[in-house]
């Protein structure tokens, strides 16, 4: 797949996700992409998986520009990013989970940041009024 059609598909998935769930995250966005499948996310979830990036679909150039392109988007759209904690589901202690084979820190974070709709100012000052 281009670059150019990678551009598109995040376009319109991250558009999606913010229709359906009001906030737009990497992961959601790269099983939508069908980069990853939902049981994949789960069994990551459940330490099956110990980084996300193992069973991603494509090559790790393509899925960090489909993230940058992410980050754009949100950029575009005046969307707040969001530092999320993800922690590993199951028995047992709550664990961090990783996202990258690396653990750079830098893209654990591309990976964990949710993008969200700035609530508008405008809105808070009507009410108190």
């Amino acid at each position: 797949m281009s670059k150019k059609k990678v551009e598109q598909k995040v376009r319109q998935h991250a558009t999606e996700l913010m229709k359906e769930k009001g906030y737009i995250s990497p992961v959601d966005l790269l099983v939508k992409m069908e980069r990853l499948t939902p049981k994949q996310v789960k069994d990551w979830r459940f330490k099956k998986i110990p980084y996300l990036e193992r069973v991603a679909v494509g090559n790790l150039g393509k899925l960090n520009h489909a993230l940058n392109m992410l980050k754009k988007f949100a950029k575009e759209q005046n969307l707040k990013p969001s530092l999320t904690v993800y922690k590993s589901w199951g028995k047992g202690p709550k664990k961090p989970l990783r996202f990258s084979k690396s653990g750079n820190p830098y893209m654990e974070e591309v990976y964990s940041t949710h993008y969200v709709r700035v609530k508008s100012q405008k809105s808070n000052k009507d009410r108190k009024t």
